[in-house]
C-alpha cells in the first residue's frame, strides 16, 4: 500500500482524541448468559485530530497535509502522545525495555514489538514505524552500540552476525503509528474573525 514516510504535524496531534479499538462479537443466550468471540486478533487505533487545531495556521497545515496525501490514498506517520515509546510515558527508554527475541545462532532479523501486560495477561504489538535514531539494542542486558541496524520503515532489526543461542535480545525505541485519513472530505469552517475549525478529522491505523 502507498505510504508517505512523513509525520502528521506534532502541534496538532498533541491535542488529538482517540486510542485502541477492538471488535468483539457478543451473543446473549436465552438463559441470560453470553458468549464472547474476538473478531480481531489485534487492536486498531482510531483518532480524531480536529481537537488539536487551535490556530488558523494549524488549520492551514492540516489542509495542506490532507491535500498532499490525496485524502485517504496515502498513509503516513502519526505520533500518539499517549503511547509513543517502549516504556511508560513518564520514564526514559532503556535498551532492556522490550524483549524482541532470543538468539539461536542463525537468525539475524528480529521485529520490534511492544508488550502490554496486566493481571498476568499480555498482548504483543508489532512496531513497524520506529523513529530514526531512537532505537537501542541490548544482548543479555548489555547495550550494543554497533553490529546491528534498524529499518525505520518496517521496524526490523538486523544483526551483522546472528546472536548466539539463548541470548536475550531487547530494545528500546520511540515509534509512530501508521495511519491514513478516514475521510476524503474536510468540512472547514472559517468565521468572520478568520479563526478556522474543522468538525472532524478522523484517522485510522493501517494494519498490514
Amino acid at each position: 500500500m502507498a505510504f508517505h514516510e512523513v509525520r502528521f504535524p506534532d502541534d496538532v496531534s498533541r491535542g488529538a482524541r482517540g486510542g485502541p479499538e477492538r471488535r468483539t462479537q457478543i451473543v446473549e443466550l436465552a438463559s441470560g448468559n453470553e458468549e464472547r468471540n474476538a473478531s480481531w486478533a489485534n487492536s486498531r487505533r482510531r483518532y480524531d485530530v480536529a481537537y488539536g487545531i487551535r490556530r488558523v495556521d494549524d488549520l492551514a497545515a492540516v489542509v495542506a497535509f490532507f491535500e498532499a496525501r490525496n485524502g485517504r490514498l496515502f498513509g503516513f506517520r502519526f505520533k500518539d502522545w499517549a503511547d509513543y515509546k517502549s516504556c511508560p510515558p513518564s520514564q526514559i527508554p532503556e535498551p532492556t525495555d522490550q524483549g524482541i527475541g532470543n538468539g539461536d545462532g542463525t537468525t539475524t532479523a528480529f521485529q520490534l514489538v511492544k508488550r502490554y501486560t496486566s493481571g498476568g495477561q499480555s498482548w504483543s504489538r508489532t512496531i513497524a514505524k520506529p523513529v530514526t535514531e531512537t532505537v537501542r539494542i541490548a544482548l543479555s542486558g548489555v547495550e550494543q552500540p554497533s553490529g546491528w541496524s534498524a529499518d525505520t520503515t518496517t521496524g526490523v532489526v538486523t544483526f551483522t552476525a546472528a546472536p548466539g543461542a539463548g541470548v536475550a535480545i531487547t530494545a528500546c525505541f520511540e515509534f509512530d503509528v501508521p495511519v491514513r485519513f478516514d475521510t476524503d472530505k474536510l468540512d472547514v469552517t472559517l468565521d468572520l474573525e478568520r479563526l478556522g475549525s474543522i468538525t472532524s478529522i478522523p484517522l485510522v491505523e493501517i494494519r498490514r
